[in-house]
């Protein structure tokens, strides 16, 4: 950013952690964060606000029929950015996805995610989007881009929260990015239609298992090695790659 307006405003007798909003401006961006005076140290190091409203500055404006998209990069990347710095455990990625991303499928009346703004479908419909074209991007080019890979795109063809882009123009520049036309194939598919995927066949795939309450990898799973990769630390050693997908 050529400039970040960074408020920090307490709230007084408050514990209840952070909250935190973000605008894009032509001469940069403001995040206003509202820190409980009772906070502390502690519970700034266990939280997610501040990562996730930072995420909000990579990705350009949208309109508000688009803002499922600003806040699913928003909660899908969080966790991975903690993970990838080594202050968040993997686990808990992959626990808090496990247990997010079922609020973010379509219910009755569901008219895809332009057209249905609930909490569920704009933040967790948003992320499990997200997921699906990591996993795909993944799977169609041997694992050698994910979608940190097209988000980059996006930002270096000048897609920040300073200015304001059709979420088409996004889009592309993400593809092109990663050489594969996940984002757009993913979006035509499920911005005016409710799509269901599987999770629990996802899961298998990827290798992630909760019994009892525990959650454990399974990493002959087909899909392991896209698992560990959307989590791996940078400059770690180069993960196996997996075949490549045939496009569609």
């Amino acid at each position: 950013m050529r400039h970040l307006d960074l408020r920090i405003t307490p709230a007084i007798g408050n514990r209840a952690g952070l909250h935190g909003t973000t605008w894009g401006r032509k001469d940069g961006a403001l995040s206003r964060i509202f820190v409980g005076d009772l906070t502390t140290e502690a519970d700034l190091r266990e939280d997610w606000v501040i990562t996730h409203e930072m995420v909000h500055l990579a990705f350009p404006n949208m309109t508000s029929d688009h803002h499922w998209i600003e806040e699913g990069i928003a909660t899908y990347v969080e966790p991975i950015a903690r993970a990838e710095l080594g202050t968040l455990d993997v686990k808990t990625v992959w626990g808090e996805l496990v247990k997010g991303l079922p609020d973010g499928l379509p219910q009755a009346g569901d008219e895809g995610l332009d057209h249905t703004h609930t909490w569920g479908r704009t933040y967790w419909g948003g992320a499990l989007f997200c997921l699906l074209a990591d996993v795909q991007i993944r799977q169609r080019t041997a694992n050698k881009h994910g979608l940190q890979d097209a988000l980059r795109a996006i930002l270096d063809a000048g897609g920040s929260i300073e200015v304001d882009w059709p979420l088409t123009r996004a889009l592309a520049a993400g593809d092109a990015g990663v050489g594969v036309p996940v984002l757009m194939q993913l979006y035509d598919g499920m911005k005016a239609a409710p799509v269901h995927p599987d999770l629990g066949a996802l899961w298998k795939k990827l290798g992630v298992k909760v019994e009892g309450g525990a959650l454990t990898f399974d990493d002959s799973a087909p899909l392991a090695a896209v698992r560990r990769a959307i989590t791996a630390r940078p400059g770690a050693a180069p993960l196996r790659s997996v075949a490549a997908a045939p496009a569609d």
